[in-house]
This record gives structure tokens, sequence and C-alpha cells, in this order.
């Protein structure tokens, strides 16, 4: 069987290679590193009319951030592999998945502190990305190669102008329980956006998108 450890350890943790390298042969799994997505950071694709499983991970992820990612889209493919689409593709049977093929990777010293603390508070309750755990989030950011470029909604002032990655325009307005109310500008429609989204803060309107 194929090797896949040398082409996976740009990615990801050397150490967590060999395993990732035998799911991918053990399953017949297409691995592929994937462009960056804003809507995405990993997918899988159950097989069809006789082909592969799928597995797409962004290629611009940090080594942690890219493993928790590919441990999440192969418990998908565990999930379909047993039940099919009978299940729901968050529900408890992917939990249990992605709790089990977790394990592995938390005793082989490959997070830092600051991040297996975060897994295994996340693992508690299992949620449909890594970005929608807040704590888990933040934590994996610290690791980013750009971090200190990027700003979220919650880092920035009230009332400020600021645009999306898709180049929409919006006010960042109060907090509702876990998101902030936001007006885009040119709709005056008003939206609620997740604290950790990433933004780019507007410091004067010459600097909004036509």
């Amino acid at each position: 069987m194929p090797d896949f450890s040398k082409q996976l350890s740009q990615y990801m943790p050397e150490a967590a290679t060999p395993i990732i390298s035998a799911w991918i042969n053990d399953t017949g799994c297409r691995f592929r590193i994937s462009r960056s997505r804003t809507t995405k950071l990993g997918d899988y694709m159950a097989p069809f009319r006789g082909g592969p499983h799928k597995i797409s991970v962004n290629h611009d992820l940090n080594p942690y951030a890219f493993l928790i990612t590919t441990i999440h889209e192969f418990a998908h493919l565990q999930t379909w592999q047993q039940y099919k689409q009978r299940v729901k593709p968050h529900g408890r049977e992917w939990k249990q998945h992605y709790k089990e093929l977790m394990q592995p990777f938390l005793h082989l010293s490959i997070f830092p502190p600051d991040i297996l603390e975060a897994i295994i508070r996340y693992m508690e309750n299992p949620a449909a990305s890594s970005c929608t755990d807040i704590h888990l989030f933040r934590v994996l950011r610290r690791y980013d190669v750009n971090n200190f470029e990027q700003q979220t909604i919650e880092s920035i002032p009230a009332n400020s102008i600021f645009a999306l990655q898709n180049g929409r325009v919006f006010k960042k307005g109060e907090k509702l329980r876990k998101r902030y109310k936001c007006i885009e500008l040119s709709t005056n429609r008003t939206y609620l956006i997740h604290p950790i989204a990433e933004v780019v803060l507007l410091t004067d309107t010459g600097d909004i998108p036509k």
C-alpha cells in the first residue's frame, strides 16, 4: 500500500501522518488538498456510482486545524459506511465516531497543552465544525501563521464598518446572545453574524467597496 505520510507531513503534525495514511488506504478514500474555501474547512462526499469516498481539506489551515478537520471528515466517512443516509450528518452516531477516531491522537503528544484542553472540552459535544466551538476556534487561531493580520467581529469596536471576506459591508451592532446584530449597508437588512467571523475593518467610507 502507498505511504502518504511524507505528503501529509506538509500539512499536519508528522506524528499523525501514519494513522491518516492508513485510513486513506483502508477506506480507499480519495483524499484531496483543496484551495482555500471561506464557507468550509473540509468536506466529505459519499461514494457515487461506484466511485470512492472523497475527502478534501483546505490547504491553508495550520497543522493542528488541518488534522482536526481531517478527523472530522473521516468520522463522516465511517458514519456513512455504517449507516448510509439513515442518520443526521452530525448526529450522535457521527459524534461517537469522531470521539473514537480522535482518541489515538490524544496520546501521541501531538497537540500543545492549550489545544489538547480545548479538544477534550469540545469532545464532550462535538459540533458541525471546529469553528462552531468558539473556545476551540480561538485556541487554534493562535497557531495560524498570519494570525496577527486577522480581525473578527468580536475584536472590533461597536458601530464599526467592516467587510466580510465575500465583500459585503456591514455596521456592527449589539450582541444578541451568541451573535452580533449587524446591518448590511447596501440593503439596510439586519443579519446575525458569528463573533469569530473574520472581517476587514474599514476606516472610512472611502474604503467601502463600490
